[in-house]
């Protein structure tokens, strides 16, 4: 069934198979139990629910976006200092209450925790095989939607056994960060219990990407030992590619060193401009990236949001194979082909090319139907992740160290640039190599508040505020919800 509502606002959807359907009001005073005794027939309308539970995770790519934009490694970009303000506050750290941009990641995150709370409101009204692995999935989709939550707004509000109705508007109070996580880890156990190693559909959540992502909510609560004990089972099962920027283009999608990865299709090409992102099957966040205006080979025209900063692109170090992969050069590359593009708003020459518009990868209309996968969670973020844990844990120094240059090697091709510090100076040059291995990925902002980093890097931070953002002032008009400090 696909539902699309604000957390306290219901609207109602058709059901619907494995791809997009229309989209039609529907009365709030609808009695949603009768559907559901009418629906829930057949092993097949469970797996239809469970295809709706993924689809929200195609419409977060503010999620993204912003993870650099209000980080120190791009600039918002744009047309001009007015195009997509919510963007342009952010990027100055001027960001309210009343930021559409902020306002639709709660409305994105809570549809899909409510999608996954319908299907476990209908969970006994029948017995089926793998029902318990399709469950599995539920429980780590609801906990990826609440991890990226907390992320954003800290406490936010939690409910796990049912989908809010209309007359739960003005109900809703925030549950403590603390209170979530235990949720997300409890939900991400419940996965790793009933999840296989594979899936034969792509796409799909696996107990590996269960562990990998109950260690970095470990991590992100300073919880070491737990975040490199589940590492360890994720370790050794994944590789990385000999080529660093050959997992970013179309034939490296669910490569092997991918662990979890949003898909994307364009097979019906359906789209609806008024209704985007949820009115399209592909991926509406790679157009932001591409150059104005451009007229050349390789690439397309998009609308040059999320423009990395030339810090960034001078940070890396010679001989480092990910600078070129992770940021296109568009001066270089109109001089030595004769490419054109249109300066943007706070140009510098760069885009992110990770997630750029590539020639021939949308469909009928262009700015909607880009296929490009995120790469959700890499295995090199994992061996980096699994680093940290071991080094600030105090675990295993020689794992810390074999775990950074193992992504070192694969970047520099050879052993000369390992790095062999402990301590501090080693924590240190892990979260550097973060960057240098995950930039314009969406990691940014949020590695550098959980270790302490962002005052000191990211231009207009204030410490005891931009932590975290401001919860959407209409949630705070219905429920009285309070608000985080300094906004």
């Amino acid at each position: 069934m696909k539902i699309f509502k604000n957390i306290l606002l219901v609207t109602v959807l058709s059901f619907f198979g494995t791809g997009c359907t229309k989209w039609v009001d529907y009365d709030p005073m609808e009695t949603y139990e009768i559907v559901a005794d009418v629906y829930f027939q057949s092993p097949n309308d469970y797996e239809a629910a469970l295809v709706g539970v993924y689809d929200p995770l195609q419409w977060m790519y503010l999620n993204i976006l912003i993870g650099d934009i209000a980080s120190d490694n791009s600039f918002s970009g744009g047309e001009s200092a007015t195009d997509v303000i919510g963007i342009q506050q952010i990027d100055n750290m001027l960001h309210t209450p009343d930021n559409e941009n902020l306002t639709s990641i709660w409305k994105f995150c809570y549809e899909g925790i409510n999608r996954a709370n319908y299907l476990e409101e209908n969970k006994d009204k029948l017995e089926f095989d793998r029902k318990d692995e399709l469950y599995g999935e539920v429980s780590f989709l609801r906990a990826y939607y609440y991890f990226e939550l907390v992320k954003f707004f800290g406490d936010v509000p939690l409910f796990t056994s049912r989908r809010l109705i209309a007359t739960d508007s003005g109900t809703l109070t925030r549950t403590s960060a603390s209170e979530v996580y235990a949720q997300i880890e409890k939900d991400l156990q419940v996965a790793i219990d009933v999840l296989p190693e594979t899936q034969s559909q792509k796409g799909r959540a696996t107990i590996y990407a269960a562990q990998a992502l109950l260690g970095k909510v470990y991590l992100y609560q300073d919880k070491f030992t737990e975040a490199a004990s589940s590492f360890e089972n994720v370790i050794g099962m994944f590789g990385l590619v000999n080529n660093y920027g050959d997992q970013f283009l179309k034939t490296g999608e669910n490569g092997p060193e991918s662990i979890f990865e949003v898909q994307y299709s364009n097979e019906s090409e359906w789209y609806d401009w008024e209704f985007t992102p949820q009115g399209t099957e592909g991926n509406f966040g790679v157009i932001h990236n591409g150059p104005r205006a451009f007229n050349g080979d390789d690439y397309a025209s998009g609308w040059s949001f999320n423009i990395p900063t030339t810090d960034l692109f001078n940070s890396f170090e010679d001989g480092d194979t990910r600078r070129d992969p992770s940021i296109l050069d568009i001066v270089a590359f109109a001089t030595n082909t004769g490419a054109t593009y249109a300066e943007g708003y706070k140009h510098t020459g760069y885009f992110n090319h990770k997630y750029i518009p590539r020639a021939g990868e949308s469909g009928a209309q262009t700015e909607l139907n880009y296929l490009t996968n995120y790469r959700a969670i890499r295995y090199a973020d994992v061996l980096l992740m699994a680093a940290e844990a071991n080094n600030r844990g105090g675990i295993d120094e020689s794992k810390a160290q074999g775990y950074l240059n193992e992504v070192r090697r694969r970047a520099f091709g050879d052993n000369d640039h390992d790095i062999l510090k402990t301590g501090s100076a080693l924590t240190q040059a892990i979260w550097d190599e973060r960057n240098f291995e995950l930039s314009m990925e969406g990691h940014r902002f949020f590695d550098l508040v959980r270790t302490g980093e962002a005052a000191s890097k990211i231009d207009g931070f204030v410490t005891g505020k931009h932590e975290l953002f401001p919860v959407p002032q209409q949630e705070i008009d219905i429920s009285s919800l309070s608000q985080n400090p300094g906004y």
